[in-house]
């Protein structure tokens, strides 16, 4: 099951004389990650690369900036592959320390000082919610009310016409188990449509 990062979190490793400052933080999109990147330029001019990878809602990044095709960004985003995360941003600001570490070297650097900052990052379990929507007779409405507050879930939106109409969200693992105690509940009176979000 996918993570999200809680908060950012950093390391620093010296290796060869070159220093390695690394962050992963949590990211909604591309967007916004290029801004954090400019954001870094800003903070550490002297700095010789800022190689980043992105993982956020599909939009995917591996930005080696200036080191040889595939030895930072790759290996970055590899890592956070690796770990189930999503929504989250990597980077690593190099300074060189003027000894080259050739491409297995900077492919080890840079995928190190990733892993050394997640090893304090926390994590949160990302959850897939699943909105339900039902229509009801008015004598059901107390029963399904219960139900949604039994089961730990949210009731989005309750609308009365000829029939009564709720809306409820809760953790997509447990909608098909809910749709059947309810369906039991309403002995065949209940309206469903469903939408996954």
């Amino acid at each position: 099951m996918p993570h999200i990062l809680a908060a950012p979190a950093h390391s620093e490793l010296i290796i060869k004389k070159s220093r390695f400052i690394g962050c992963v933080q949590p990211m909604a999109d591309r967007a916004s990650a290029q801004a954090a990147v400019d954001a870094l330029w800003k903070q550490h001019p002297g700095a010789a690369h800022i190689c980043w990878a992105l993982l956020a809602g599909g939009q995917s990044a591996a930005v080696d900036d200036g080191e040889p095709s595939g030895t930072a960004g790759r290996p970055m985003l590899d890592v956070l592959r690796h770990q189930d995360l999503e929504g989250v941003l990597a980077t690593v600001v190099r300074y060189f320390g003027g000894v080259k570490l050739g491409a297995g070297g900077l492919v080890r650097a840079y995928t190190d000082t990733i892993a050394q900052a997640l090893l304090t990052a926390p994590k949160v379990t990302l959850q897939r919610m699943a909105t339900l929507q039902c229509e009801v007779p008015y004598a059901l409405e107390g029963f399904v009310r219960r139900e949604v507050e039994s089961a730990g879930a949210e009731l989005v939106d309750v609308q009365h016409g000829t029939l009564v109409q709720l809306q409820i969200r809760l953790p997509e693992a447990q909608a098909g188990a809910f749709v059947q105690r309810v369906n039991d509940g309403g002995q065949g009176r209940v309206g469903w449509t469903d939408n996954r979000s």
